[in-house]
Formats: C-alpha cells, sequence, structure tokens
C-alpha cells in the first residue's frame, strides 16, 4: 500500500475527479452514537421509521452490517442548485408549493451511488484489490457519525452535518471497505451559543439541541408518514409539500454553502417554484412521468395530493384555490378526501372569521 499521505491525495484527487466536493475516511468505532441512537428510538421519536430499529446493532456496529469492514470511505457532494428560486422568497407566497432543495433535481441515490462505486474502483486501483461495499439512504448506516469521523463535518443542533467551508447543503454517501485505509481526524463542532435552527422549525421537532422528534418534523410527515398527517401539526406544514429546510435556511453556516457542480440537480419540470393548484391537478400519469426519477417519486401519487390538500388548506382563498380543492372533493383515496376536506373547512373558517370582523357599515 502507498505511503499514507500518497495515497489520502490520491484518493482525494479521484473523488474529485468524479464529482465529490470532500472524502474522508473513519475506523468504526461508534460506541457513543449507538447510545445516542437507543435513547431515540427508547422514545420512539423515530414514529413510523420501524426500519430504524428493525437492523438492531448493524446500524452502528459496521462491521455486523459487513463482515470484514475495518474502515468507512465517506464523500459529499453539493446539491445547491444555483438557478433556483430563493427559498425565503418561496415560503412567503402561500399559493406557490416549496419542495425541499434537495429533490429539485434528479434523484440523489443513483447519482452518487454510481460515483461511488467509481470511487471504489479507483481505490482498488491505488491501494489494491478490496471487499466493500457502497451505501446512499440504502441500509442501516450511521452515515452522519460516521463522515463526522471522516472529517466532512459536524452533526449540528438541528442534527444535520455541517461543514465548515460549505454549510450544510450536501448529500453524503460511503463505501464500506476491508482495506486498513489511514483514517482521518473526526471534525470538531462550531455550533457554539447558537440556536437559530431550534425556534426556525415550525413544527417544533428540535426539542433540545441535538435532539429531534422526527414525528413532528415535516420531513417526517410529508415524506416518511403513510398516514395522515395529525390535525395539529397541518397549519404549520405551510406550503411545504415535500420535505422543509427552515433550520439549514437561518444556520449561519450556510453562508459557506457551495452551488452543486452535478448537472442531475439541476432544477427540472419547474420545482423550484411550482402553484399548489396547478400541482394539485396533476393526473396519476402526469406524476409518473414528470417525477419518475426525483426523489419525490419514492412518496406515490396518493401521499403527493395529501401533502399539497394540506398546503392547500394553509393558502389563500382565491378561486384557482378553491377549484382545485373542489375537483378532488370526491377523490377514491380516503386519505386524499380527508385532507381535502380539512383544507375546505380551513377556508370556510377564515371567510367566517372575516365576516364576523368586517365592521359594520349601519350607524
Amino acid at each position: 500500500m502507498p505511503a499514507a499521505r500518497a495515497l489520502r491525495e490520491a484518493i482525494e484527487r479521484a473523488a474529485r475527479a468524479l464529482g465529490f466536493d470532500a472524502v474522508g475516511v473513519s475506523d468504526i468505532a461508534l460506541a457513543a452514537d449507538e447510545a445516542h441512537l437507543a435513547a431515540w428510538l427508547e422514545r420512539g421519536w423515530h414514529g413510523q421509521m420501524h426500519y430504524m430499529a428493525r437492523h438492531g446493532r448493524k446500524r452502528s456496529r459496521p462491521a455486523e452490517l459487513v463482515p470484514g469492514t475495518v474502515r468507512v470511505i465517506s464523500a459529499r457532494m453539493n446539491y445547491l442548485a444555483s438557478e433556483a428560486r430563493a427559498a425565503d422568497q418561496l415560503l412567503r407566497e402561500p399559493e406557490s408549493a416549496y419542495i425541499s432543495r434537495y429533490a429539485l433535481g434528479r434523484d440523489y441515490h443513483k447519482v452518487l451511488r454510481k460515483a461511488l462505486r467509481q470511487l471504489a474502483a479507483a481505490v482498488a486501483a491505488l491501494a489494491g484489490p478490496h471487499g466493500y461495499r457502497v451505501f446512499v439512504d440504502s441500509a442501516p448506516v450511521l452515515e452522519k457519525a460516521l463522515a463526522r469521523n471522516a472529517g466532512l463535518g459536524w452533526i449540528g443542533k438541528h442534527t444535520n452535518l455541517i461543514a465548515r467551508d460549505a454549510g450544510s447543503w450536501f448529500f453524503i454517501g460511503e463505501i464500506y471497505t476491508d482495506l486498513p485505509l489511514p483514517s482521518d481526524a473526526a471534525a470538531s463542532a462550531h455550533c457554539g451559543s447558537c440556536t437559530a435552527c431550534m425556534p426556525a422549525c415550525p413544527t417544533g421537532a428540535i426539542v433540545a439541541p441535538y435532539q429531534l422528534d422526527a414525528r413532528r418534523c415535516i420531513s417526517y410527515l410529508t415524506i416518511e408518514l403513510e398516514g395522515p398527517i395529525p390535525v395539529a401539526l397541518r397549519r404549520a406544514i405551510g406550503n411545504r409539500i415535500y420535505g422543509c429546510d427552515d433550520c439549514q435556511l437561518v444556520c449561519p453556516w450556510n453562508k459557506f454553502a457551495r452551488a452543486a457542480s452535478h448537472p442531475d440537480f439541476r432544477v427540472r419540470h419547474g420545482l423550484d417554484s411550482p402553484r399548489l393548484a396547478e400541482l394539485f391537478r396533476w393526473s396519476e400519469q402526469d406524476f409518473e412521468q414528470r417525477l419518475r426519477g426525483s426523489a419525490i417519486y419514492r412518496i406515490g401519487y396518493t401521499r403527493w395530493l395529501r401533502n399539497i390538500a394540506v398546503a392547500l388548506g394553509n393558502a389563500g382563498s382565491s378561486a384557482s384555490v378553491l377549484a382545485a380543492l373542489e375537483a378532488r372533493r370526491e377523490h377514491p383515496s380516503a386519505l386524499v378526501r380527508e385532507h381535502v376536506q380539512w383544507a375546505l373547512a380551513q377556508h370556510r373558517r377564515r371567510a367566517l372569521e372575516q365576516r364576523d370582523h368586517v365592521p359594520s357599515a349601519r350607524p
């Protein structure tokens, strides 16, 4: 195996040539993170994400998931589309739809997985053949902890990974390998006394620093949750129909964020500023044609309509909004119908409130 410094520099060059913005290597010791995960699961904060507990300790013990693993290569790729409409502007337009910035382009799973496999082959050419497996949100992996230990960033108070030179608008993926590569130093934390992300969460999901109750998180509610969105949280969702970025939008470290260089992360189908009523009119065929190949596709058409119905209930009572909701009042899905009925009830309630508060014209 080449000298450690030369090998590390060669892996860095190979990763950057494949479109990664940073790469690091860590060992597989995750005892403290295993305890943190166990406490999180014990509180039930994972909600319906039963897969978080299904694999036992394999998530925090890489060698149990992939026998022979002694190192993990973590790689980072920026995803922020420079041409996308400003997020803060879109969030102030109730009749427009807000989609998490990571989902505006093509599905990152395929993009990163292909690049990671190419990187694994490059490592083999540099350091010799090795047994490996590539992961991109595809198995029980504590990816943020591994990336932290590989020096790619620290886990912030909102529980996302933050890099001093790149903020948090990036994807990460891993290569589990049996090569005893030299490890990088773990990243130190730099949140300091800042708590901007905590009050910024619309639903109060960040219950304490480094503690996220996923059951309240808008990303969980609009992506992971299969059934009805809790009524008590619907108004706080606003116009967010797929994911939420509010904790990242206020993070001061994102002033260092860098735009994506990979062409697959460019905005597709105008998803950076679509109108809610227009999206709600999409047929299932429209959904299939336009969102196949997108991360959004995984939630399916029914949950797509469920999410948009909530956002329409939070929008202004324009003719287009009310017409869109009325058109889905008798939708075949009970899940969609219930959310449409809730949305229409919101508009009726607001109309009554406005009527009751109109000053009388009589003397």
